[in-house]
């Protein structure tokens, strides 16, 4: 997973299903500092929390590569 590529993917489905970047990081269990490094590209998310995000969003992991 390109770390910058699926941040911005990350960030835009987010975005799209109407999550605030704290509603989103509570729904999936991690911080807000977490989530922005996340979606910057500076941090890749674990197994498991990406395994979260595909659930609260609705989509495929394959949409995110």
């Amino acid at each position: 997973m390109e770390s910058r590529t699926s941040g911005r993917r990350i960030r835009a489905y987010r975005k799209l299903k109407g999550y605030t970047q704290e509603g989103f990081a509570k729904q999936i269990g991690i911080s807000v500092s977490v989530l922005g490094e996340v979606e910057r590209g500076t941090r890749l998310p674990s197994e498991s929390i990406v395994e979260r995000m595909v659930s609260v969003l609705n989509i495929s992991k394959q949409e995110l590569s």
